[in-house]
């Protein structure tokens, strides 16, 4: 993953046959810190494996931009007063969302392999580019 906010760059290998890798997952849940605020939260590690998976589908070479993972109650305010496509109660409070896009790809397809890992929500939001995925009930949304 890339921040487009820093140009920090993660490339990280977060599990091995079976077993998670603690520090590389609490690597990714830093990286994916609310960067308004600074605060981290654990990146659930269902969120983690649909946006590999999905990677993995989509056959790119460039790792995500990821545009928002853990949003601390006071930025995800902040945005809903800017934007009603943010949601009250969003799963990226919880550490259970990301929002990602891929230069090489588009929404459409990021968003085909979010929804062919069936494992959660998967929205497109075509209009900022980007596609939001996370590990809640499996739903479709945008366009």
């Amino acid at each position: 993953m890339v921040s487009p906010r820093t140009g920090e760059r993660l490339d990280t290998i977060y599990w091995i046959e079976g077993d998670y890798l603690k520090d590389a997952v609490r690597e990714i849940s830093l990286f994916m810190r609310d960067w308004r605020t600074n605060q981290v939260r654990n990146i659930d590690l269902r969120t983690i494996d649909i946006m590999a998976a999905s990677h993995n589908l989509l056959d790119a070479s460039e790792p995500y931009t990821l545009l928002s993972g853990y949003r601390s109650p006071q930025t995800n305010a902040m945005l809903r007063s800017r934007s009603r496509g943010v949601a009250k109660n969003s799963r990226h409070m919880v550490g259970e969302a990301a929002d990602l896009r891929l230069g090489s790809r588009s929404v459409s397809q990021i968003y085909r392999a979010g929804v062919a890992c069936g494992g959660g929500g998967v929205g497109r939001y075509s209009g900022s580019n980007f596609v939001h995925m996370d590990c809640g009930p499996v739903r479709t949304w945008g366009r």
